[in-house]
């Protein structure tokens, strides 16, 4: 019997991140993955040229199709745009009681802005109560709490406890945006508070990593471990995902990491 995880989120044409990088991740774990896709966008490793957002009656369908057929262990929960969206999503979940790890898509590695300021409020007030791990990275963490970027390792750890306080069950954060030779996250809950480094790695091949990040921590989940040990294989997995990414030489641009660095040659 396979573990099955599901990802709603959005397709990346690149093949980098969104829906893409999340099925890797799944497969590359070990685990058996089904998409809804909520947009489609037109990307490479350079930029984003265009975006189509999907209907939400056709979200809603996706969703449905897959739990009213498939045994979902777990699912991840990425790209989701406006309001609207996230209300059908909040909605078509309300009676899943698997584990829900949400990465606020809110703010690219790039920079960009991916999450309009009116959907923001939506998302904190829907899909933060229901999420079992929110994964934001630095200025994502920012937008939800309303406060500047966190400067520092010490910030960094302060905004995951506030974030605590957003209702959420527990926080993941990434400080992938960071400065420094080392990499350092943060993960807090009720329970457990534990601090995960790694050194930091010299490549511009980095796209994708906060989808492949929780989407192989939601791996672990439908494999049924515990959030601690789902986390810390997790970052390891991604770490040599991120040292391996060169081999690849995918686009001129920013591209993607070795979700199958355990696989290939």
């Amino acid at each position: 019997m396979a573990f099955v995880a599901l990802t709603i989120a959005g397709s990346d044409s690149g093949g980098g991140a969104g829906i893409q990088a999340d099925l890797k991740s799944f497969s590359a774990l070990g685990v058996y993955g089904c998409s809804v896709i909520t947009a489609v966008t037109a990307q490479n490793t350079r930029n984003v040229t265009a975006v189509h957002s999907v209907p939400t009656s056709i979200i809603r369908a996706q969703i449905d199709a897959v739990l009213n057929d498939i045994d979902v262990h777990a699912i991840k929960i990425g790209m989701l745009g406006m309001p609207d969206v996230i209300d059908c999503v909040a909605d078509a979940i309300s009676d899943f009681t698997g584990p829900v790890v949400l990465d606020p898509v809110m703010v690219s590695k790039s920079g960009n802005a991916l999450l309009p300021l009116e959907a923001v409020a939506a998302l904190r007030e829907r899909l933060l109560p229901r999420a079992n791990l929110l994964t934001p990275n630095i200025p994502e963490a920012g937008v939800l709490l309303g406060e500047p970027d966190a400067l520092n390792d010490i910030d960094l750890k302060s905004q995951g406890q506030r974030l605590l306080t957003k209702k959420t069950k527990a926080v993941l954060m990434k400080g992938g945006h960071g400065i420094g030779d080392v990499c350092s996250d943060w993960m807090i809950s009720s329970e457990l508070e534990f601090q995960l480094t790694a050194k930091r790695i010299n490549t511009k091949n980095t796209h994708g990593t906060g989808c492949s990040y929780s989407s192989a921590i939601t791996a672990g989940l439908a494999k049924g471990l515990d959030l601690e040990l789902a986390v810390r294989i997790a970052h390891d997995w991604l770490h040599q995902a991120i040292v391996r990414a060169d081999e690849l030489g995918i686009g001129s641009g920013h591209g993607p990491i070795h979700h199958f660095h355990g696989s290939w040659e």
